[in-house]
């Protein structure tokens, strides 16, 4: 299949495109203007780069042109900041994505596979663990975003025959996350820890979360490309909750040293505990996470200590 990914080259869509190209895809990947691609690709692998604005419906309309399926995994937002300026979080990911799926209704493209959080779209927990069935009530504008988005990929489907498979994404982790921003827990976390900085804890440490590493995630995401099936809202998770003082106590085993902490008020945006069931997915897609917690940090720690070298050198 040729495959296009809108945002294929960042922490998460790298792996994503790797994956898929060990299937045997063809991909198109679309990014931001002056970024360069994460590695090099080898005679074999079939890649077209693409750089562009997702908020042009020329740059878009031309990349999809002779594609048989769209990721698209962009977000200019992130949940913590994302009230900040909840305009903003609507004309650049909302409108964008209806824009994208103007184009693809032009270009005759019937499916799209989509990332939602689902760290932000459900809210406060009703009960535990969440299932896609539970109730959307989102406290952050990058949740309501991502859950808006859904409503339109099913209105698309329903008017147009696009078929939609989003994912929930719990909170992924891995190789490849920016280390020079707050992107993740795992990522800010481990860095703070093998650059010797007192790491910040909001609250007591209790705050609870469902972390998922980016190899499963990845997994999740070449199935969804060959799903065929009837459903079209997965949550892709560990199934499993981790404290952050439990995941503090994780990086020290992987690093092998204690780490300092700092314990800071609370935030109100921050729900206590996040844990989503994934047997849906399981029953559908055929997937399972297979990368344990500690096994996961320990590889994304090791990735980490060698990017760090490198910035050192």
């Amino acid at each position: 299949m040729k495959i296009i990914i809108f945002g294929g080259g960042g922490f998460i869509g790298s792996t994503i495109a790797d994956r898929l190209l060990k299937d045997g895809h063809e991909l198109k990947i679309f990014e931001r203007p002056r970024i360069a691609p994460y590695r090099t690709f080898t005679s074999s692998e079939r890649v077209e780069w693409i750089t562009g604005d997702l908020l042009s419906t020329h740059d878009v309309s031309d990349a999809i042109d002779g594609v048989d399926v769209v990721l698209h995994l962009v977000s200019t937002t992130l949940p913590k900041s994302s009230n900040d300026d909840p305009i903003y979080d609507v004309q650049s990911n909302l409108v964008a994505t209806l824009q994208m799926l103007n184009a693809m209704v032009a270009r005759n493209i019937r499916k799209i596979v989509f990332i939602s959080s689902g760290g932000t779209v459900y809210g406060n927990p009703i009960y535990l663990p969440i299932d896609e069935k539970h109730p959307t009530d989102p406290l952050v504008s990058y949740g309501i975003t991502k859950l808006a988005i859904e409503k339109y990929l099913k209105m698309y489907e329903s008017l147009h025959g696009i078929k939609s498979v989003t994912l929930r994404v719990a909170n992924p982790y891995g190789e490849r996350q920016r280390i020079e921003t707050a992107q993740g827990a795992v990522g800010v976390f481990l860095h703070h820890a093998i650059a010797g900085i007192p790491i910040d804890i909001w609250g007591d440490g209790s705050v609870t979360r469902d972390y998922i590493y980016i190899g499963d995630v990845a997994e999740a995401f070449a199935r969804a490309v060959a799903y065929d099936g009837s459903k079209s809202v997965f949550n892709i998770s560990s199934g499993v909750g981790t404290s952050l003082s439990a995941l503090i106590g994780l990086i020290e085993n992987a690093l092998g040293k204690p780490i300092q902490r700092r314990y800071l008020a609370s935030r109100p945006f921050d729900v206590p505990v996040s844990v989503l069931s994934n047997d849906l997915a399981r029953a559908e897609l055929n997937w399972a996470p297979l990368t344990s917690m500690q096994e996961g940090i320990s590889r994304t720690a090791e990735w980490m200590r060698m990017e760090l070298a490198k910035v050192a050198s």
